[in-house]
């Protein structure tokens, strides 16, 4: 996996933020176990029950073009041109992950920049998970 490339992707996606009511700009690139990477970044709504963030507009273009295996999410977010801070998934974006992803296996880099990120695997990020698996 080549992490570099993955964090410039999600760095990319950011510049595509619909992020008028708060300015908080984020950006995902998601990456198939086949190598594919699709891109995501949030979009507000007035109304801000709506919002999406990047994290599942990416997930879900991935599985609407038919993926169902994930290797590794990048995420790079904050207010401004570039991001200050380390932003990681909200809890609604780890349930999406926890739905497709193998929580010991899938890797989530939290970046500020290409030089500058934190890699977790989903189990550090949502323990003791809710899956598929809880309703056999």
């Amino acid at each position: 996996m080549d992490k570099i490339n993955l964090i410039q992707k999600s760095l990319e996606a950011r510049k595509n933020s619909y992020s008028p009511y708060s300015d908080f700009k984020v950006g995902a690139a998601l990456l198939t176990k086949s190598g594919e990477i699709f891109c995501g970044a949030n979009i507000e709504n007035a109304a801000y029950g709506p919002t999406n963030c990047a994290e599942r507009t990416a997930f879900f273009s991935a599985v609407y073009a038919g993926h169902r295996d994930f290797a590794a999410i990048a995420i790079t977010g904050g207010f401004g041109e570039s991001p200050d801070d380390f932003c990681y998934p909200c809890g609604v974006c780890r349930q999406v992950m926890r739905e497709f992803c193998n929580p010991a296996d899938f890797k989530i880099i939290i970046a500020k920049s290409i030089d500058c990120y934190r890699e977790y695997s989903l189990e550090e990020l949502l323990p003791f998970g809710f899956g598929p698996e809880d309703l056999n």
